[in-house]
């Protein structure tokens, strides 16, 4: 009985002989979507560096620092738990135990346990902090405008929106849904009370 050795064993072989024969070629973007892409990475970075730059000059406090008082005085009773604060602004929760001891120090908010959860802790807004950002809303509302909303039509003011309410979506797990009680849109400024 005479044995034949196969003359390439790669050929024979049920493996691959590289990764290429494996992995798809990527779906790249398009020209039109890469522009587009470039163009919204940098519109982000810019926006938010003005607005940040703006608050930190006009009021001592960064952005970041802003929206919790926002979120806060938006709030019934201006109290929010901290760990749906954290999800409300996309936060981890040691982001914002950071910033909320940061702001603490500032005596803008209070942060105390949960009475309905021995576990939990909540942040409270005080009234200086509804002063602060009250302060604070005049300019970064004047900086809004002047970086991003007097720049668009009303129809464009639209399409922002559906296009920022879409992206949102696809982050959600089911259809309709939100993910750990994050909003679809901002709330509307309330008046505090």
């Amino acid at each position: 009985m005479i044995i034949r050795a196969p003359v390439n064993i790669v050929e024979c072989s049920t493996i691959p002989a590289t990764l290429a024969e494996v992995a798809e070629e990527p779906n790249w973007l398009s020209d039109d979507e890469q522009e587009a892409w470039r163009a919204f990475v940098l519109a982000r970075h810019l926006l938010e560096d003005a607005l940040d730059r703006q608050l930190q000059q006009d009021s001592g406090m960064p952005h970041a620092y802003f929206m919790i008082l926002t979120v806060l005085i938006e709030a019934e009773g201006h109290v929010v738990r901290m760990g749906d604060l954290a999800a409300r602004l996309s936060f981890s929760r040691s982001r914002l135990t950071h910033a909320v001891a940061r702001i603490e120090r500032s005596g803008w908010v209070e942060r105390r346990p949960d009475p309905s959860d021995g576990r939990g802790h909540l942040a409270a807004l005080t009234p200086a902090g509804g002063r602060a950002q009250r302060d604070a809303a005049v300019g970064h509302v004047a900086e809004v405008r002047r970086v991003l909303v007097d720049r668009l039509t009303p129809a464009q003011i639209g399409q922002l929106g559906a296009i920022s309410a879409a992206v949102i979506d696809g982050f959600t797990t089911e259809p309709g849904t939100i993910p750990e009680g994050r909003p679809r849109s901002i709330p509307r400024r309330a008046e505090p009370a």
